[in-house]
């Protein structure tokens, strides 16, 4: 199987320009290719991941990534799909995301071994160097306003309104693939499927300019199966940035998708075979319950981004909460399988009876509430049931010295700081 058929096969290749051109390049001989990541916060995220382990199955497959982090792009805006203009940010800001960025890449690409090392570019070291009027009279003459109104991310924005700096960002996207061929011989650029206006400038640059064939490889941008889409504008964004989303948190994301996108996602996101996915595929429907396919993909990707051990620490966290045995984690473990459960800080001046403090700390609505969930064995403290009405809490509750667990019921977690 060809690396351009094993990507198909995985449900990874959305749109082309010339297929079979292309099939042909990829299969004869090592082709340059880049992909472009826009700074618009401080972390990619799982929507970019597609893109970039997309680039190193090809580079696994021989052929040499650029990975572009754009630093002048970043201060325009890309208006692809945005119903709104974005707001710009300052340099200091973008190059701060853009050194962030360059970070994740490169535990993600190999930038050290073989002839097809990665190499990163950033935009901002040819669109700084470049003036006004030299890019209007070397660039913007090669493209007609009717070409740019032509592209569906322009044509989405008319009617509510589209600044010049945003029109213009497909050219200064193309100019990237122009400057990649003349300085890199990049023939091949990867992005998502909504940046195709964008990518096709490109080749259209090329063409008229050089008098060159560019090639494009969309890949989907992906929904779950309720075409709820990833991504950071959705309000679901799950970060590459440990620090943004713990690798605890990451597991539990990929541990809780549906069964209908498990082995779809194992094609996507890892690094297994497409037998090895066919096996597990099996095993799963036999028994999906068991929930075989989203184990190995919380596994497989969180190893990919965070590495083995944040994998087993996550692992850990979970299955410690599953029991119930929170005095088995640390208190750094319990705020990352905990981050998202109401939390109060004890004050100097609480009174730490267990009754007072479920009240204070919005655990139970009323007193009389709380002396019933204590009393009922409804109340946990770290794991262990308490009874006692009378119970105080005390530096023995403490994990590590920084916080109490208390469970109501089966399931409601909360968290006292101090």
């Amino acid at each position: 199987m060809t690396i351009f058929e094993e990507l198909k096969a995985r449900g990874l290749i959305f749109q082309t320009t010339d297929e079979e051109t292309l099939k042909k390049a990829l299969t004869e001989g090592s082709v340059s290719f880049y992909t472009g990541y826009d700074p618009t916060a401080d972390s990619l995220h799982l929507g970019h991941l597609v893109a970039i382990l997309t680039s190193r199955r090809l580079q696994l497959a021989g052929h040499k990534p650029f990975a572009l982090v754009g630093g002048a792009t970043g201060l325009i805006g890309d208006p692809s799909f945005k119903d709104t203009e974005r707001s710009l940010q300052t340099k200091g800001t973008v190059d701060g995301w853009v050194e962030k960025i360059q970070g994740q890449l490169v535990g993600l690409l190999d930038f050290e071994n073989g002839d097809n090392k990665a190499e990163m570019v950033n935009n901002y070291d040819w669109f700084g160097a470049i003036s006004f009027i030299d890019f209007l009279r070397d660039v913007g003459k090669h493209f007609t306003v009717n070409y740019m109104m032509s592209k569906e991310s322009v044509k989405k924005r008319i009617d509510t309104g589209i600044s010049y700096t945003e029109f213009a960002y497909q050219i200064m996207q193309g100019y990237d693939f122009y400057e990649l061929n003349q300085k890199h011989q990049v023939t091949l650029q990867i992005g998502g499927s909504d940046q195709w206006g964008n990518m096709t400038a490109g080749t259209e640059l090329l063409r008229r300019k050089a008098n060159k064939a560019g090639h494009v490889i969309t890949v989907p941008l992906i929904t779950d199966a309720t075409g709820k889409k990833f991504g950071k504008s959705e309000g679901n964004a799950i970060w590459l940035d440990a620090r943004k989303t713990s690798p605890y948190e990451m597991y539990q994301f990929w541990l809780n998708v549906m069964d209908d996108d498990a082995v779809r996602f194992l094609k996507i996101f890892t690094f297994l075979s497409l037998e090895e996915i066919a096996t597990i595929e099996q095993t799963f429907n036999a028994a999906r319950h068991e929930r075989l396919a989203q184990k190995v993909l919380a596994k497989e990707v969180v190893t990919l981004v965070h590495g083995e051990k944040a994998y087993e620490q996550a692992l850990n966290i979970t299955e410690q909460l599953f029991a119930g045995h929170i005095k088995n984690l640390s208190a750094t473990e319990l705020k990352q399988g905990l981050s998202n459960v109401p939390n109060y800080a004890i004050q100097a001046e609480d009174d730490l009876n267990i009754v007072e403090i479920l009240v204070k700390a919005g655990i139970s609505p009323s007193k009389r509430q709380a002396r019933e969930d204590v009393q009922n064995g409804g109340i946990y403290l770290n794991g262990e049931r308490i009874t006692d009405l009378a119970y105080y809490l005390n530096d023995h509750d403490k994990i590590d010295n920084e916080l109490t667990v208390i469970r109501r019921g089966k399931k409601r977690y909360f968290v006292l700081t101090y």
